[in-house]
């Protein structure tokens, strides 16, 4: 699934400096940077973080990111595979 099937009009939230700290966070796209916001909710997001990234992304595209991701910290992986299993 590609980061371009994801509505524009949905509501984003203001993401955390600390999430972030690599970067402006003021200047990150949900639907152009969605891999990169996903692995780093998935390794440090709490828990309004969470929930936004599952009503705003496909479910599909979180597990094929938790699935082929390579910079997931190896503890988060099987938590998250075990979170999303069908």
């Amino acid at each position: 699934m590609s980061e371009a099937t994801i509505a524009p009009q949905k509501e984003t939230i203001p993401f955390r400096q600390s999430l972030f700290w690599d970067v402006d966070p003021k200047k990150l796209g949900p639907g152009k940077h969605a891999r990169y916001i996903i692995e780093r909710i998935l390794d440090f997001g709490n828990d309004a973080e969470t929930r936004w990234m599952y009503a705003y992304y496909p479910h599909a595209l979180i597990r094929e990111i938790i699935k082929k991701s390579r910079v997931l910290h190896p503890q988060t992986r099987p938590l998250w595979e075990a979170l999303t299993r069908r």
